[in-house]
């Protein structure tokens, strides 16, 4: 049976193995096609993004196993000039982006080995990393060719607050359940 924990990013470091095969395994296939030198270079990044204010992380561990993670921190005010945050600040204009994204939890990764789909894991990983969101605003980026992701996070209550660009590329920004913009975003047609 599987537990999920949060840990602080010291604790979580230690469980880089398996979370770079949680990594290599979940983002391996479309629209991500991650190689194995991403999920280290992914192990890189988290080494790093662990002293971001506000980082928290999860683990859904079976024993010592890894089948999933999550982490997530505050956004910076203004948003990083780097990624994927000038597509979506171009998208959402910059007084939106300020008051619906600065500030808040960013969930900047959520993986589940693909076997073990199907046990409520990413659910409860979500669930771990946003519950204590300030005033509920939590928020996350993905791509817009991850429909499967995309609909995960709608029956979870997420609302996408983007417009899928023309050529179907591009990024796609959803608000969690609680955030108090939520109501007021115009859903994308």
């Amino acid at each position: 049976m599987a537990a999920v924990v949060r840990l602080a990013g010291r604790d979580l470091t230690a469980h880089g193995d398996g979370i770079r095969a949680v990594f290599a395994a979940a983002f391996a296939r479309a629209p991500w096609y991650a190689k194995p030198a991403d999920a280290d270079r992914y192990l890189e990044r988290l080494a790093r993004d662990v002293t971001r204010p506000g980082f928290t992380a999860a683990l859904a561990l079976d024993g010592e196993r890894v089948l999933g993670f999550a982490t997530a921190w505050t956004s910076s005010t203004p948003l990083p000039a780097d990624r994927a945050y000038p597509r979506v600040t171009a998208a959402l204009g910059a007084a939106r982006t300020t008051a619906w994204l600065c500030g808040g939890r960013e969930v900047d990764e959520l993986a589940v080995l693909p076997d073990a789909h199907g046990l409520g894991l990413g659910r409860t990983l979500l669930a771990a990393v946003t519950r204590d969101a300030p005033d509920g605003r939590c928020w996350l980026l993905t791509s817009v060719q991850a429909a499967a992701t995309i609909r995960f996070y709608e029956r979870l209550g997420w609302r996408q607050v983007t417009h899928p660009a023309p050529d179907g590329y591009g990024t796609v920004a959803l608000l969690g359940p609680d955030h108090p913009a939520r109501a007021a975003a115009d859903p994308p047609q």
